[in-house]
């Protein structure tokens, strides 16, 4: 009896794997095919490059950045790169938008030091396009451990329309 079982039991567990195949191919979407199509066959978008500030007449929205074969704004992000250009970078990633710097500490204040993220929200070239996150730390004289401290609004507001001021310069630029 105890045999009749476990050849119920195996009899079952094969008849139930093998119903799993029953349904034929399944069909999906051809994405690279797809992704080709829209790219022109190169990995860098359409007409082979990235394109970073280049105004092509024939490509929509060049003229305002927002399609530079970068995921964002190239002016946002041109301007980015060089109001952070004096901080040492840690990362900076073009298609997501985000710029990431090492701790800086400025020559006169060594007992203090600073770390700025970027992110860059869209493609189009807009006050609310771009945000900062601006960090601080003290150096504590008696453990000589780093401990964060407040950065007052007002800062990371001030770097944003840096950047801003920045991006309109470099606009500004490319049209003349």
């Amino acid at each position: 009896m105890k045999s009749a079982g476990w050849r119920w039991l195996a009899l079952v567990s094969v008849l139930a794997v093998a119903g799993c195949g029953l349904g034929g191919e399944a069909k999906y979407r051809d994405e690279t095919a797809e992704r080709y199509e829209e790219t022109g066959g190169s990995i860098l978008g359409g007409r082979g490059g990235i394109g970073v500030g280049r105004d092509e007449p024939d490509r929509p929205g060049s003229g305002d950045g927002g399609d530079s074969g970068i995921g964002v704004n190239s002016y946002l992000w041109r301007a980015s790169l060089d109001t952070v250009s004096f901080m040492p970078l840690a990362s900076a990633d073009p298609f997501g938008g985000v710029i990431i710097t090492d701790w800086f500490s400025p020559a006169q204040a060594t007992n203090e030091r600073f770390k700025i993220n970027v992110y860059i929200l869209g493609r189009d070239l807009r006050a609310d396009g771009v945000r900062a996150a601006v960090f601080r730390q003290l150096l504590d004289p008696r453990t000589g451990n780093w401990i964060d401290a407040s950065v007052e609004a007002r800062t990371q507001t001030d770097f944003e329309n840096a950047i801003l001021t920045r991006a309109r310069q470099l606009r500004i630029a490319s049209i003349q």
